[in-house]
């Protein structure tokens, strides 16, 4: 027999009102909650600087969440950037923003700490060894429950509120206590751990406990969702049918379901479809080709600086391809991008060494006076020159040892307009999932990476052009507005119990 549960209000999954509420707060009936605002200060004349002091963030949450958040009245809550100063709520770029502080102290030990030496290598099969530290745990909670009172403080009676990602699990929980009338949702946007690995965690009962505060958790892939319920089943005893994880309160009576699903992430299809024909941007992309010596194949890669990228992977595999004879400088180039990341974090900046070290061995070894093999590029671009150089490569290379989505393979698929170049991607990247007619391969197997490599620089025209239609049709179809919509709409969805 199936029974509804909750039967409540819901507020408008594509709409919301901002109006003044008690005690002077504005309030909202939907609000996005991140670690960090969609934006950053800015100096007059840098670019993106629109006379404000701010300019819209990169980075692939952001690029999921700005086209969204603009065609609403709601509010965004996250950390301004900058600690130790208390910032006021404002609007830029059609987006009201409510800061939340966070001191030194915050920073090092729930940013630097608990977010990125404990959960990003445990989420991420252990890569790297987590660390396990109490006043890291701590500071996460004290962290969580400030950004919890900011929702609080301006969401309106039954708002709608999606908080985003792995720093904030806990926040969902802790709404639904301070204020059951919310709709809650939480999305997790990187990998979430099987039960195998989670259960290194001390903790693990209230992350799981947290996340089961949402009406809605929203994971990258169905594995990701199954390894959650997993974990609820296995950790707090949880009832799970279905997609249906049945929570409890204190007294056994069920207070709510939680459902998990999965809602894989996409880009901004029609900006990048733009960039890619402007007139500017596919000049700059043969001006790349041509600074470069015009090689045969150009081949790319975009990351940030991280571990879970392979980027050391894909170094190792281009240099063996160099000493096989089967590529040379001169007929093949890899520029590889490294924007900074996280750097005041030592796994960090012993990768960084690793990396620049082996880039400048392999040009060491095989660049010519006229051509290099490897050009490296530790910055950060904004889209415009990405799209460039999207264009400029015959070959993208995403060798990721986990990721939950990685948007720079759709990004790559969705700039070329003319259905030619090659991607190859690793099956334990999240967009394996959508992207099957990809080149796909293990990053961990260095000589099926070469194979892939390969087979992506002598691809025959006719082969990649069915490829890559076929993969801009998957992504043109499932665009950012897609994602949003979709989860929004299973969030207020009237959920029925499943009794069966």
């Amino acid at each position: 027999m199936q029974t509804p549960v909750q039967e409540k209000p819901t507020a408008p999954a594509t709409s919301g009102a901002a109006g003044a509420g008690h005690g002077g707060e504005t309030k909202y009936d939907f609000m996005v909650v991140s670690n960090r605002l969609p934006v950053d200060r800015c100096a007059p004349g840098d670019s993106g600087d629109d006379g404000s002091g701010w300019r819209r963030s990169p980075g692939g949450l952001v690029t999921a969440l700005a086209p969204m958040m603009t065609k609403t009245d709601g509010a965004w809550v996250g950390w301004h950037g900058a600690p130790d100063e208390t910032v006021k709520p404002f609007s830029h770029g059609g987006m009201d923003l409510v800061p939340v502080q966070l001191s030194t102290d915050d920073v090092e030990l729930y940013y630097e700490g608990f977010s990125n030496a404990t959960l990003w290598p445990l989420y991420h099969d252990v890569i790297a060894p987590p660390e396990f530290h109490r006043t890291w745990w701590d500071a996460y909670r004290k962290v969580n429950r400030r950004f919890a009172d900011a929702v609080v403080r301006h969401a309106d009676e039954g708002a709608t509120v999606w908080v985003q990602d792995y720093q904030l699990q806990l926040v969902p929980r802790m709404l639904r206590e301070a204020r059951p009338d919310l709709r809650i949702g939480f999305f997790n946007h990187i990998p979430f751990p099987p039960p195998e690995i989670f259960a290194q965690l001390p903790w693990r009962q209230a992350i799981i406990d947290g996340l089961l505060g949402a009406d809605l958790v929203g994971f990258q892939r169905t594995s990701d969702a199954g390894n959650f319920m997993r974990s609820a089943r296995r950790f707090l005893g949880a009832s799970v049918k279905q997609q249906q994880v049945h929570v409890k309160g204190p007294d056994g009576k069920i207070t709510h379901i939680a459902r998990a699903q999965a809602f894989p992430i996409s880009i901004d299809v029609r900006h990048i479809s733009e960039l890619a024909a402007t007139p500017e941007i596919v000049e700059r992309a043969r001006q790349i080709r041509q600074d470069l010596g015009n090689p045969k194949t150009i081949l790319l890669g975009v990351d940030r600086l991280d571990y879970t990228k392979g980027i050391r992977h894909r170094l190792k595999a281009f240099e063996e391809l160099l000493a096989d004879g089967k590529l040379s400088v001169g007929d093949a180039t890899l520029i590889q991008v490294a924007s900074p990341s996280r750097e005041r974090v030592e796994q960090y900046r012993l990768l960084r060494e690793e990396v620049e070290g082996t880039v400048g061995h392999i040009n060491g070894t095989y660049d010519t006076i006229e051509n290099t093999a490897v050009r490296y590029l530790h910055h950060s671009y904004p889209v415009e020159e990405m799209v460039a150089l999207y264009l400029a490569a015959d070959v993208m290379l995403v060798t990721a040892l986990r990721d939950g989505m990685n948007l720079v393979a759709k990004e790559y698929v969705t700039a070329r307009t003319n259905n030619d170049g090659a991607l190859v991607l690793s099956e334990f990247a999240g967009a394996a999932d959508q992207l099957k007619q990809a080149l796909l391969m293990n990053p961990h197997d260095i000589d099926g990476l070469k194979g892939a490599i390969m087979r992506a620089v002598e691809m025959q025209p006719r082969e990649a052009g069915r490829r890559m239609r076929a993969m801009r049709k998957q992504i043109l179809e499932h665009d950012v507005d897609h994602w949003s919509a979709d989860f929004l709409h299973a969030l207020n969805e009237k959920v029925v119990r499943d009794d069966s």
